[in-house]
């Protein structure tokens, strides 16, 4: 009986294994500490982005989330539809920046780029699918109605869909 190659050790034939998320956005490579991005402030240190103050001397480098807002190359779309949305809009708006200031005070690279009337609905884009995701769950959680999600992994992309 034959043992399988080793696909961790030697011959390197884990090339062949696809990258799980592809985020064209993410750093590849580990940035020099400390790094602050120019736009925001936020701080890439012990290989994250966090908010803390700059230190003298730091690196520059735009982080991930203001190179997205950017290029507008959202990661995350919430589409809010119905009726319901024209006469609570204020109230529902209110909610997801509630969990974009939540998110984003622990994570600096989760955002809303914008948000866009549409056909008597709404558009709120992301700098992040999980906060997309997050923010469609809140509506939902609050307000009830139809939520559906589409992933797109290759892209990178969730697309979250809210009505009533």
């Amino acid at each position: 009986m034959t043992q399988p190659p080793n696909l961790y050790h030697g011959d390197r034939q884990d090339r062949l294994i696809r990258e799980h998320e592809h985020d064209t956005y993410k750093i590849r490579q580990k940035l020099p500490e400390p790094t602050v991005c120019p736009e925001c402030r936020a701080v890439y240190h012990d290989g994250r982005w966090q908010w803390s103050d700059a230190p003298a001397g730091a690196n520059e480098s735009l982080c991930p989330a203001c190179h997205r807002i950017h290029d507008k190359c959202p990661a995350g779309f919430l589409t809010l539809a119905g009726e319901f949305l024209a006469q609570h809009k204020d109230e529902i708006l209110h909610l997801i920046r509630n969990v974009e200031e939540r998110e984003k005070a622990e994570h600096p690279l989760k955002r809303i780029m914008a948000v866009e009337e549409q056909n008597g609905g709404m558009l709120v884009t992301f700098t992040n699918p999980q906060l997309a995701r997050a923010a469609g769950q809140a509506v939902q959680h609050a307000y009830k109605g139809d939520l559906d999600f589409s992933y797109q992994e290759e892209e990178y992309l969730l697309r979250v869909n809210w009505s009533r």
